[in-house]
């Protein structure tokens, strides 16, 4: 739902085979235990990565999109300013401050694709602070549009990779974090660009405060079991729960019902910061 993405990875390969299942090294299929345990420097506007520990990292995202429409570039030019977030300042303090009026608690999404789970979060706790992270001006605009016709004030913008806003937020700012389903990379060679790992736990780490929630999301059953695996040796998480349901406070995404309708089961994992 980069975002990095996976909203950016139309063509699958290899590792998925339908109702929670891989294959194996030897082609043999195993199933997602219930509940168990281009080196790039710049993001996709070419902003240099900001804050503490910035270095190379491979892009997570595939870059693509389509050109948008006059009305919408007109949009993104005239409302994005006001709502990027200033990744060269200081962060304010407390940082629920970016916004007007301000909030108490402030949550993060990483790749919402085109919007719907941040919007319709935004949109049911307007008491709440949205940060929302996207590389593809695509869905940029879409939220821009909904923002503006809905007059938001309670949501602020990233057009790049969300790991340069991890680094850049206070420590123990957020009482929650998304990343839904973000790009498998499921070809053993790129499995390094995908964006849930434990480097990328450490930064989320840094930034969730005590107690608050991590809630992630993949119909492919090779990244369900990575990700719990990498959750399981940070000592900074607690997996809580592993659901083939979706919440009912988790609304869904168009990437989400498309993968259902092919017949992949989409794995929901919250976890909570120790």
């Amino acid at each position: 739902m980069q975002g990095p993405s996976r909203r950016g990875r139309k063509s699958r390969g290899g590792s998925d085979t339908g109702e929670g299942t891989r294959r194996g090294p030897g082609g043999e299929t195993k199933p997602v235990p219930e509940g168990s345990l281009a080196t790039v420097k710049t993001d996709a506007a070419g902003a240099a990565a900001p804050g503490r520990g910035a270095a190379s990292e491979l892009q997570t995202y595939r870059r693509r999109g389509r050109p948008l429409s006059t009305a919408r570039r007109a949009l993104k030019a005239a409302l994005l300013p006001r709502l990027a977030l200033p990744l060269t300042e200081p962060t304010p303090d407390p940082l629920g401050a970016l916004f007007d009026p301000p909030r108490a608690k402030v949550w993060l999404e990483i790749g919402f694709g085109a919007g719907e789970h941040l919007l319709a979060q935004a949109t049911a706790n307007a008491t709440v602070g949205f940060i929302g992270c996207e590389p593809f001006e695509g869905g940029i605009a879409k939220v821009l549009a909904a923002v503006e016709a809905h007059a938001l004030s309670n949501v602020r913008l990233h057009a790049g990779d969300g790991r340069h806003v991890l680094r850049w937020l206070p420590p123990a700012s957020l009482g929650r974090a998304f990343i839904l389903f973000p790009d498998p990379w499921p070809k053993r060679r790129h499995l390094k660009r995908r964006l849930l790992n434990a480097a990328t736990l450490g930064l989320l780490a840094c930034v969730l405060e005590p107690a608050a929630e991590l809630r992630l999301a993949s119909d492919d059953a090779d990244y369900v079991e990575a990700m719990l695996a990498d959750l399981a040796r940070d000592p900074a998480f607690e997996v809580t729960s592993v659901q083939r349901r979706r919440p009912a406070d988790w609304p869904p995404t168009r990437y989400e019902g498309k993968a259902k309708e092919q017949g992949r089961s989409p794995r929901y994992i919250l976890a909570r910061r120790r």
